[in-house]
């Protein structure tokens, strides 16, 4: 079955709201830069939402209560339920679900509060700790925050996280569970601890003379990627539903695949065959061929193992040699919340018939034989494809059509 995207809502390192994400991506504008709270890390560059200020956003007494993975996604969610032309007020709660993606949680309050703990000791410890740290309460507070009774849900897949939880999203829908569903994923991880742990890794970029350029998908000079934040939020309907109540449609989810490659913790399958199986997977759900897919937002962590082999994947699976990019050049990684950003920057792709470039792409890895978007490329869509890999070796992929 078919699912209209009615609504969209973005908060990344590219600015608060889609048209500024969307402007960033499409002018190819890094957000990397040094991270003053990385000040003692081994890696000091993150990509931060710019002016994120959630007293002003939410109010003060909300935001005092929420972690900040889950301010995000009250934001992104506000800007797509009021997109999607929905008045919470009215709406039948019981027939609205929510499905949204994280990977972790809320470490930052975590990490705040285990300091109390050492230095203050244990009856100083916040009540507010497990409600604002576990990962269900960003399903739990968006479904207070909009009354949405629902199937309420948080899926975890490490960075395939958002566009998990899209795709769950659209079985509900298909099934009849229910009427909409916000869903989509939310991150804030940019934190001491976490940060440590992806650089004793080896996973992120140290590129600290030239921040700006240190995320670099399929650049022949990559050297990691960069930890980024944000959230993004869609509004889903059966397309039945959105056209009889007269919802702009961006555009259609018209096909879900998701696997394991059950080969290894972080790295992914050196063929790609986990990816792989998961983009026929949606291609078969979407009764589409290899060949149809014009357009692919790569997952392309800018990591010299991911970008290689998905892109030999791609090489190998879609013959019809699709336009690729990969938005981790602006937005940097934004770990569970990257699927449903990337998912979103897809839609946009195909409403709009413009693909985004790959920011910091100097000089093409030869091994990587795949036709890159090295500058705005404008171009009728008629299918695209989102991919989305994680730790643990998850795998999604989502297919989307125009309205």
């Amino acid at each position: 079955m078919d699912i209209a995207v009615t609504g969209l809502g973005l908060v990344t390192p590219g600015g608060i709201g889609v048209g500024p994400s969307w402007a960033a991506v499409c002018d190819g504008r890094p957000a990397a830069a040094l991270d003053p709270m990385l000040a003692d890390n081994l890696v000091r560059i993150s990509c931060r939402v710019p002016g994120f200020d959630p007293e002003t956003l939410l109010s003060a007494r909300r935001a005092h209560r929420l972690d900040r993975f889950v301010q995000f996604a009250l934001v992104a969610a506000h800007e797509a339920v009021a997109d999607a032309g929905l008045d919470p007020q009215t709406w039948d709660g019981a027939r609205v679900g929510v499905v949204l993606g994280c990977a972790d949680g809320g470490p930052g309050t975590v990490e705040d509060q285990h300091h109390v703990l050492r230095e203050q000791g244990a009856d100083r410890v916040s009540p507010l700790l497990l409600p604002m740290q576990l990962p269900n309460m960003l399903a739990g507070q968006t479904a207070i925050e909009f009354g949405a009774t629902g199937p309420n849900l948080v899926v975890a897949t490490a960075c395939a996280s958002g566009a998990t939880a899209i795709g769950t999203a659209r079985d509900l829908l298909a099934l009849g569970r229910c009427d909409i569903v916000l869903a989509g994923g939310s991150e804030a991880m940019i934190t001491p601890l976490v940060m440590a742990g992806f650089a004793q890794m080896g996973a992120l970029s140290k590129r600290h003379d030239d921040p700006a350029s240190a995320s670099r998908p399929f650049d022949v000079d990559r050297d990691g990627f960069v930890a980024g934040e944000g959230s993004g939020i869609l509004v889903m309907e059966r397309v039945a539903d959105a056209r009889a109540r007269g919802a702009h449609v961006h555009g259609r989810i018209i096909g879900y695949g998701a696997t394991a490659d059950a080969h290894h913790v972080t790295s992914p399958h050196p063929d790609g065959a986990g990816i792989e199986a998961a983009v026929r997977a949606a291609l078969a759900d979407a009764g589409a061929d290899p060949d149809d897919v014009q357009h692919v937002n790569a997952h392309g962590t800018s990591t010299p193992l991911n970008d290689l082999s998905e892109a030999r994947m791609i090489q190998r699976t879609l013959r019809g040699e699709p336009v690729v990019t990969s938005t981790k050049g602006v937005t940097g990684h934004l770990l569970g919340a990257a699927g449903a950003v990337e998912a979103a920057f897809a839609v946009l792709s195909v409403e709009h018939e413009v693909i985004p470039p790959v920011a910091n792409l100097v000089m093409p890895d030869p091994r990587i034989e795949v036709k890159l978007a090295q500058t705005l490329t404008e171009m009728p869509i008629d299918l695209a494809l989102s991919n989305s890999l994680g730790f643990g070796g998850q795998n999604t992929a989502l297919a989307i059509a125009p309205a």
